[in-house]
């Protein structure tokens, strides 16, 4: 009878699996022990889904630029902004492949940056997504935020040397 009492317990008492500090459940091994993080859950059918289905939604919506006008708002075809945003944010991508690489960066790792690049006038040619593991958020001695970006491979072609690279809160 001991034998049948340690295979069917009661689970009026459950017992506590995360021994440790909340640091080891959010960010180390499970109580599996194996690692989970981005990577690895995406590799889940169930992760891999919703964050497909969700991204490809948001970058199928219609995208407008609007401006407010004393009778309220109208479309903006003519704003420097328009194809970027609509059309095509850098030679490499269109509006669609841009927004879902977006959202899917805001669903895995919780926040989305793009670099922003200009010409000499300070007009805006380009916008390129930057991988939000890459990157870090720091504030000067002043109290101004800017941002190192960790370039490791040839994902941001905007981005020329590897390595740490520092950029203005302007660029992103």
């Amino acid at each position: 009878m001991p034998f049948l009492s340690k295979l069917f317990r009661t689970r009026d008492k459950p017992r506590d699996y995360y021994i440790g500090t909340d640091f080891r459940y959010l960010f180390g091994p499970s109580t599996s022990g194996k690692n989970v993080n981005e990577f690895t859950a995406m590799q889940t059918t169930a992760v891999y889904a919703c964050v497909r289905i969700l991204s490809e939604t948001l970058a199928a919506l219609p995208l407008q630029l609007y401006r407010y006008t004393p009778g309220g708002k109208e479309r903006v075809y003519d704003h420097p902004l328009y194809h970027l945003l609509h059309d095509e944010p850098n030679p490499e991508m269109t509006s669609f492949i841009f927004r879902e690489t977006l959202m899917s960066h805001l669903l895995i790792w919780g926040n989305a940056y793009a670099q922003i690049i200009r010409d000499r006038l300070g007009r805006v040619q380009g916008l390129y997504p930057l991988r939000p593991d890459k990157m870090t958020v720091c504030r000067d001695e002043s109290g101004q935020i800017y941002y190192v970006y960790t370039k490791t491979s040839d994902e941001n072609p905007a981005i020329k040397p590897y390595g740490q690279v520092p950029l203005r809160k302007d660029e992103v």
